[in-house]
C-alpha cells in the first residue's frame, strides 16, 4: 500500500466519522422522548464501533452513583436499577478520572466490577469506556463491550470520545428538561390536590353556616307585641342589632367561601355583572359590616367627590373585605387604616392604606400568589385572601397592586373603569 493509499483511507475514515456524528446529532436532537433519545445514543454507538453491547450510565445528581440509563445488549430490566459507585469499577473510575479505559480481557483485570443483576462476565470479554463531560462536570460514562477479545485502538478511543463529547451536552440538556417537566408535573399534581382540598373544605363549611344562621334566627325570636308596647324596648332593639350583626357576618362568611372557591378555579363559573357602583356608599357599607374587627384601629374613610365605578358590586365588596381584613392583620392596634378613592385618566382608584410594617419591593408581586404570606410577628391567615382579591379584580377588568404608603406601611389600590363622576 502506497503512502497515497494510506492518506486516502485516513481521509475516508474521517469523512465516515463526520457523517456518523452528524447522523447521531440529527437523530438525538429529533428524538421525541427522553427514552428515545437514550436508545438512539446506545444503538448508534454500538453500530458505529462494531460492538456487541453499548451502555450509557448517568451520574446521579448527588454524585454518589452512576445509574444505567440505556443499554443495547444488557438486560433492559436493569435500566434505572443497576448502579455503579462513583470511583469504583471501570465505569466509576472513568467517571472519576474523566479519562478513557481499555480492557482487553475483563477476566484478567481486577478493575472490572460485577454489577448485581448484570452478570457481564459470562459473555463480555473486551471493553472500552469513555467519560461524558459537560462544562467541567461529569455527566456519565459511555461503554462499548465485545463478546470476543478485541484490541481497541487509538482511533476507537477517538471515535467513541467524539461521540461522548457530542452527546454530553445533548444528554445533559435533555436530562435537565426531563427533570424540569417532572418537577412541573409534580407541582401541578400538588396544586390540583391542594385545590381539591380547599374546595372540599369550603364546601363543608356551608352546612354549619346554614345551621348557625338557623339557630341565630331562633335565638332572635321575640314574642309578638299585639296591642301593647315593650317593657324594655332598648333591650329588644339591642338584641335585634346583635341578630342583624350576626347575620351580616354569616353572609360575609358565605361570600368568603364563594371567593375562595372562585379563586381556585381556572375560569370563574359566571362572568362578572358589571354596572355603575357608588364607591362611597359601598365602602361605607363594608366598613360598617366590619366594625367588629376594626375596633382596635382608627378608620378614616373619604374620597372627596362622589365617584361611580364599573364593577360587579358583590365582587368589589369581597375585594374590599379582603383588603381591610388584611390591613387589620398587619397594622398594629391603635394605628390608622385609611380608605380613599379618586379619579385618574378615566379610572377610579380605591386605596386601602395601613400603618403596618409595609411590603418589601421583592414581595409586592409575590404576595398575590396563592398561599404566599409575608412572615411578621403579626401575620396570620392562609395566604389566600390577596390572591382571591386579585383574581376577583381581574374578573371584572380591574387591576390590583401594592405600593408603599406615603409615610410608612402598605397601600393596596384597586383600579376600575369609571362610570361617572358627580
Amino acid at each position: 500500500m502506497t503512502d497515497a493509499d494510506v492518506v486516502r483511507d485516513a481521509g475516508t475514515g474521517q469523512l465516515e466519522q463526520l457523517r456518523f456524528l452528524h447522523r447521531v446529532a440529527r437523530l438525538a436532537t429529533t428524538a421525541q422522548t427522553w427514552d428515545e433519545l437514550l436508545e438512539t445514543v446506545v444503538d448508534e454507538t454500538r453500530d458505529a464501533l462494531r460492538g456487541d453491547v453499548s451502555s450509557l450510565y448517568l451520574l446521579d445528581r448527588d454524585g454518589t452513583y452512576l445509574t444505567l440509563a440505556a443499554t443495547n445488549g444488557l438486560d433492559r430490566f436493569q435500566i434505572g436499577r443497576a448502579r455503579v459507585p462513583f470511583g469504583e469499577g471501570v465505569t466509576g473510575r472513568v467517571a472519576e478520572s474523566r479519562h478513557p479505559i481499555i480492557i482487553a480481557d475483563i477476566k484478567d483485570d481486577p478493575r472490572f466490577l460485577w454489577v448485581r443483576g448484570i452478570d457481564q462476565r459470562r459473555f463480555i470479554t473486551s471493553m472500552l469506556s469513555v467519560p461524558l463531560a459537560w462544562n467541567d462536570q461529569t455527566v456519565g460514562v459511555l461503554n462499548i463491550q465485545t463478546e470476543r477479545r478485541r484490541e481497541f485502538t487509538i482511533d476507537d478511543i477517538a471515535q467513541l470520545g467524539a461521540i461522548a463529547d457530542l452527546l454530553a451536552g445533548i444528554v445533559e440538556k435533555g436530562r435537565q428538561q426531563q427533570e424540569a417537566e417532572q418537577r412541573a408535573a409534580e407541582l401541578k399534581a400538588i396544586d390540583e390536590a391542594r385545590t381539591e382540598v380547599i374546595a372540599l373544605v369550603t364546601h363543608e363549611l356551608r352546612t354549619p353556616l346554614a345551621v348557625v344562621r338557623a339557630y341565630t334566627d331562633l335565638l332572635a325570636e321575640e314574642p309578638p307585641l299585639v296591642g301593647r308596647s315593650s317593657r324594655d324596648q332598648e333591650r329588644r332593639d339591642r338584641r335585634a342589632s346583635w341578630h342583624d350583626g350576626t347575620i351580616q357576618q354569616i353572609e360575609r362568611l358565605d361570600r368568603l367561601v364563594d371567593s375562595i372557591l372562585a379563586s381556585v378555579r381556572v375560569v370563574p363559573d359566571q362572568p362578572a355583572e358589571v354596572a355603575p357602583v357608588d364607591v362611597d356608599e359601598l365602602v361605607r357599607e363594608v366598613v360598617r359590616e366590619l366594625l367588629p374587627i376594626l375596633g382596635r384601629h382608627e378608620v378614616v374613610v373619604g374620597g372627596g367627590v362622589r365617584l361611580h365605578a364599573l364593577a360587579d358590586s358583590p365582587r368589589l365588596r369581597q375585594i374590599l373585605e379582603h383588603l381591610i381584613e388584611n390591613a387589620t392583620k398587619y397594622a398594629p392596634p391603635g394605628s390608622y387604616i385609611r380608605i380613599d378613592w379618586r379619579m385618574a385618566e378615566g379610572v377610579v382608584r380605591i386605596g386601602v392604606e395601613d400603618e403596618g410594617p409595609g411590603i418589601p419591593l421583592e414581595w409586592r408581586e409575590r404576595i398575590f400568589q396563592p398561599y404566599a404570606r409575608l412572615d411578621t410577628h403579626t401575620a396570620r391567615g392562609s395566604g389566600i385572601g390577596l390572591y382571591a382579591a386579585k383574581r376577583l379584580a381581574e374578573s371584572m377588568a380591574g387591576h390590583l397592586w401594592c405600593e408603599p404608603a406615603p409615610e410608612h406601611g402598605a397601600r393596596f389600590v384597586i383600579a376600575l373603569p369609571a362610570a361617572a363622576a358627580v
